[in-house]
């Protein structure tokens, strides 16, 4: 159970996510867009987490390391849940996108 929770969350196995970033990996702000006009990782893509599953199209390649981020790590926990039963593979939670952003310098 435990253990369950810790994937959901993205307490799993430690992510190097500026490794992902070197490699091409999309960011995925799933925010407002208010929120993200606020202020986000730049490159980063936002698509808010209650629109994803109708935009799903704009990720062609499902084998491409996708980090979902937001503003505490719910709703990028809910866009990881969306991506991978949607049989995207390389998902990963990055958390809080200020957070995030400190991990990919």
């Amino acid at each position: 159970m435990i253990n369950t929770i810790k994937k959901i969350f993205g307490f799993g196995p430690k992510v190097d996510f500026a490794e992902l970033v070197k490699q091409g990996a999309i960011i995925l702000d799933v925010r407002s867009k208010g929120e993200y006009q606020g202020g986000h990782i730049k490159g980063s893509t936002n698509i808010p987490v209650d629109t994803l599953s109708s935009n799903l199209g704009r990720f062609k390649d499902k084998n491409k390391s996708i980090i979902t981020c937001c503003a505490s790590g719910m709703r990028s926990a809910s866009a990881k849940r969306i991506l991978k039963a949607n049989g995207y593979n390389e998902v990963h939670n990055g958390g809080a996108w200020n957070s995030l952003q400190n991990k990919i310098k």
